[in-house]
């Protein structure tokens, strides 16, 4: 299939990517921890402990950058899952009040969870397949109005 068809089909697409001030966080640290482990040491231990973890902290920032949301060819596509988009409900907008509820004491343990913590908005959508126990796929999204409209067209 080629790009044109597939981008044809796609009604919505995002990347949950990690978002500059924590690259420099997470950098920060690993860089902090390289130095604890330096000490002022010579010979390998002044340079392997950055050499290991700032690549590591790196690769690990490029992974969690990789999550892809997206509508597409009749399917949600959430990470590594998909579903049909005949098989979903209702998809409602959690207000940003009731995120923390529902992602905690109020979330099924069955739910199908893509959440990102640099990501506040979060999208519920039902599953209405009878022959899947997952009851419902939370979803953090940057653009939620624009996920429930594609769900629902």
């Amino acid at each position: 299939m080629s790009e044109t068809a597939v981008t044809a089909t796609t009604t919505f697409r995002e990347r949950l990517y990690v978002t500059p001030w924590f690259w420099l966080l997470m950098l920060l640290a690993a860089g902090l921890l390289a130095a604890e482990v330096h000490m002022g040491f010579p010979g390998v231990r002044s340079w392997l402990p950055y050499v290991i973890l700032l690549p590591l902290t790196v690769a690990l920032l490029v992974k969690w950058s990789s999550t892809k949301v997206e509508v597409s060819g009749g399917e949600l596509r959430a990470g590594d899952a998909h579903i049909p988009l005949d098989l979903l409900g209702d998809a409602e907008i959690i207000a940003p009040q009731d995120r923390r509820k529902a992602m905690g004491p109020f979330l099924d343990p069955a739910a199908y969870v893509l959440h990102r913590g640099w990501v506040k908005p979060v999208v519920r959508v039902l599953v209405n397949d009878p022959e899947d126990p997952t009851p419902y796929w939370m979803i953090s999204t940057r653009r939620p109005e624009e996920l429930v409209a594609a769900i629902k067209s």
